[in-house]
């Protein structure tokens, strides 16, 4: 029975003693989840309790200060708030928990446990944006990423500490391909951050990867699209924490991060509502800028060895393009891989359309047979695309060019080779194997 407060009382001794008298500020407005606050002075980034009532109380994020007022946004549904409700800072502003203590379990943006096993007895913080570093800190991309996903192995390598997205429109397959690589990535740690999601989707991911050997290794943090968009953001911020913890640990680190959109979609409601202008198609400048940040804390680290490979699905709205979200993204990340819905449509999953798709960091780590052979792939799916029409209504006449011959006689051999069946697993090695079997010889 003892051992059940063991980690309460380990906490509590390690709390620091605070004999600083309480301060509180009083709620004057508020104005669609933005609030302001009197007498209170706080740093941007704090964390805040408001009392309204016995046993009552609301959390609220400072977000900005204007003319001697603290501008907050509520982490919650702001019902039952009433003007002069006390405020009471709480925390240490800028930092979140992480530690060994978030293996194996699945919170919220707060850090607050939402898998039913307890609280979280994380005794160690890290910077919320991140600990900043030289650019020469951070080692090159030079070992192979396993993702268990023949396509993506063989014709867009991945690399440990790339950072790369996952774009393509609404119910195209990301979630399912993400799906795949999770089951599949070779890993030390995995850390995903479903920000914006259906909250069935996040309880379909929580039972299929939380357990069995995978979740020792595996951290969910979860905030659903009816959360508070400030909520959203410090989800991903903490999620992205998470894995810098780690990583500073020597760990190689996957972070999944889905979707990017969603983040994008926060900042830019919490960037309008502080009065900032709209610039590209409705996102303020903060917005754009927030995706930079948040993508270029992953990478290699040459102090401790670790590194962060961040997998990013970037939802193209419109299924455009160029989303200033999808075109920023396609900008920072090293590498991109676009899902076709007419693939999809034609019953191709995963709908990897590779003529589009992008690894910067292949020809680094591939060896020259292995780029050959994928740029040979790459020849014959280009060729029958840019041709297909003429085929299919029998304008071609077969002879006259002897690389769409041979792309026509082996169509349904490179299609075979890019479809994999969900909760299947290839190798790197398998995969380079068989494309070179494929299109070893004319």
């Amino acid at each position: 029975m003892l051992k059940l407060f063991t980690p309460i009382l380990a906490d509590l001794a390690s709390a620091p003693l605070d004999l600083t008298p309480e301060r509180y500020g009083l709620v004057t407005a508020c104005d669609n989840g933005l609030l302001e606050a009197s007498g209170l002075s706080v740093p941007v980034g704090s964390l805040c309790r408001i009392t309204h009532g016995p046993a009552r109380s609301l959390s609220a994020e400072v977000i900005g200060f204007r003319n001697g007022r603290t501008m907050m946004m509520m982490l919650g549904d702001s019902v039952m708030l009433r003007p002069g409700a006390r405020v009471y800072p709480e925390g240490r502003p800028g930092l979140l928990p992480v530690g060994e203590a978030f293996l194996g379990r699945a919170v919220d943006g707060e850090a607050l446990p939402i898998d039913g096993l307890g609280p979280v007895h994380a005794r160690s913080q890290w910077p919320a944006g991140g600990v900043r570093t030289s650019a020469l800190d951070r080692s090159p991309v030079r070992l192979p990423f396993e993702t268990g996903v023949r396509a993506l192995n063989a014709l867009t390598m991945f690399g440990q500490g790339q950072r790369i997205g996952i774009m393509a429109g609404s119910g195209v397959g990301k979630s399912v391909l993400i799906d795949m690589i999770a089951h599949g990535a070779d890993a030390d740690v995995i850390v995903i951050g479903l920000i914006g999601e259906r909250a069935r989707e996040v309880s379909d991911f929580v039972e299929r990867h939380m357990r069995g050997d995978k979740r020792a290794r595996s951290v969910v943090v979860a905030v659903p699209a009816d959360h508070a968009p400030n909520l959203r953001l410090r989800g991903a911020m903490l999620a992205t924490s998470i894995a810098e913890y780690f990583r500073a640990s020597g760990k190689q680190v996957l972070l999944i991060m889905d979707s990017l959109t969603r983040v994008a979609h926060a900042a830019r409601e919490i960037g309008l509502l502080l009065g900032e202008p709209g610039a590209a198609r409705g996102y303020p400048p903060s917005a754009l800028a927030t995706i930079t940040r948040l993508v270029e804390r992953a990478g290699n680290s040459a102090a401790s060895g670790g590194s962060i490979t961040g997998l990013y699905t970037v939802l193209a709205d419109g299924d455009d393009e160029n989303d200033p979200v999808v075109d920023t993204a396609r900008s920072i990340l090293d590498g991109h891989v676009v899902l076709s819905r007419e693939l999809a449509q034609r019953g191709q999953y995963p709908a990897i359309d590779i003529a589009a798709s992008l690894s910067r960091v292949m020809a680094d780590i591939a060896t020259p047979e292995h780029s050959e052979a994928a740029r040979t792939f790459r020849a014959l799916s280009a060729t029958y695309e840019a041709n297909r029409d003429l085929v299919l209504m029998g304008a071609y006449r077969a002879g006259a060019d002897a690389q769409l011959d041979r792309a026509i006689a082996m169509h349904e051999a490179l299609s075979g080779f890019l479809a994999q069946p969900p909760r299947t697993f290839c190798s790197l090695e398998d995969s380079a194997a068989q494309l070179a079997e494929l299109v070893g010889s004319p």
